[in-house]
């Protein structure tokens, strides 16, 4: 599985191609771009890239459409793995899943894809509860609240559609019983931590996820792009991943 890695200078980025030096998931280097990367052996576009089976995206929202023109044109798998998109960036994602693979994930790990299941299953249940998500990252994270916030919040709405988002609480602002509320916290070098919070007049259960090591990030980016190879054009997801093999091992 020969790879390119975009966005290859961030941290993320770094993670992905130790990985693929190392050989994970069968992944070999084809190139590491960077538009801002003064490293030797760093391109600073895709066109001089060689020939790859997928490309792995860990640089930044706004590079998504000049990343999909490039993949579609190439017939290049892609797996998407940075958050922040705007409605017209998610739309181009969505065409572009006509005519390639894409694997479009807010988080990579399998353990908040199962966070997520666990959520929904709780809200289906627990009719009427009020539900609060709070995720905690690095003070060096730009969007908040996190895609994996909003991941988790939709999760909850397959189960309860009524439900809207209500980001942030301050000052004269009592909770409605239609909210999912979102807050976010920014703090030292923080990986993530993300708590969902199922609550009645009579008990909560409370879902959390805790990541330790970008390197469980990388791992999973990889994962995705073994599993998207041979795969025709579609959009998929941790959850399609997850119920095809099980796992990711």
């Amino acid at each position: 599985m020969r790879v390119i890695v975009n966005g290859a200078c961030g941290h993320m980025g770094r993670e992905i191609v130790r990985l693929v030096k190392e050989g994970y998931q069968g992944g070999e280097l084809a190139a590491a771009v960077d538009a801002y990367g003064k490293e030797n052996g760093v391109l600073t576009d895709l066109h001089g890239a060689p020939e790859a089976d997928v490309v792995i995206d860990f640089s930044h929202h706004t590079a998504v459409g000049p990343l999909l023109a490039y993949a579609c044109g190439k017939g290049l798998a892609v797996v998407i793995a940075t958050t922040g998109h705007t409605e017209e960036e998610r739309e181009l994602i969505f065409a572009a899943a006509n005519k390639i693979p894409v694997f479009f994930s807010a988080n990579m790990s399998v353990g908040v894809a199962l966070l997520c299941s666990l959520a929904r299953q709780a809200a289906a249940v627990l009719k009427g509860a009020d539900i609060e998500i709070v995720e905690i990252h690095h003070n060096r994270k730009a969007d908040a609240p996190s895609g994996t916030a909003l991941m988790l919040a939709d999760a909850v709405r397959q189960a309860r559609p009524e439900l809207k988002n209500h980001c942030g609480r301050s000052g004269q602002c009592k909770r409605e019983s239609d909210e999912i509320g979102i807050s976010a916290i920014r703090m030292g070098g923080v990986v993530g931590t993300h708590e969902v919070m199922i609550t009645t007049e009579t008990q909560t259960i409370t879902l959390k996820h805790e990541a330790y090591s970008r390197a469980l990030f990388a791992e999973g980016a990889l994962t995705a792009a073994r599993f998207l190879l041979g795969k025709p054009a579609g959009l998929y997801d941790m959850q399609s991943m997850i119920g095809e093999s099980g796992g990711t091992e």
